[in-house]
């Protein structure tokens, strides 16, 4: 029973630690396709507008909205396959920086399903995303 009475303080702490806080939000997936006719990914856009003075990056987010979790960051000047839009929030896929793989969204799916890869995938502000072709 010594025991016991000191444990039940860390237990509780412990139960405490599992509870996931209110404003967190799990990964949304981005979808591409929809249409035999077009791309799996109607537009190409590159980042910009970035502040030089500030982070110099933009952070790819697990869904549509800056309280989903930072996912990856992106430089001026990237490319990225834009597929799918929640309000401001563009849904994008992207080979990993350094590289410049095929990421297989430039040819027509019938079917709009969840982006699989090979390439990342993410949600970015609109606002940092200009269109440059589609």
């Amino acid at each position: 029973m010594q025991l016991a009475i000191p444990l039940l303080p860390i237990m509780a702490l412990l139960a405490g630690a599992c509870v996931v806080p209110a404003n967190a939000q799990g990964p949304e997936t981005v979808e591409v396709g929809g249409d035999p006719e077009l791309d799996a990914c109607a537009s190409l856009g590159r980042i910009a507008r970035l502040d030089p003075k500030g982070d110099n990056f933009l952070s790819v987010r697990e869904g549509p909205s800056s309280k989903h979790r930072e996912r990856d960051r992106l430089s001026a000047g990237a490319l990225v396959a834009i597929c799918d839009e929640r309000g401001p929030w563009r849904g994008i896929v992207y080979p990993a920086p350094g590289t410049e793989a095929d990421c297989g969204v430039s040819s027509p799916q019938a079917t709009r399903s969840p982006y699989r890869g090979p390439c990342r995938s993410g949600w970015v502000h609109s606002r940092f995303v200009d269109v440059v072709a589609g």
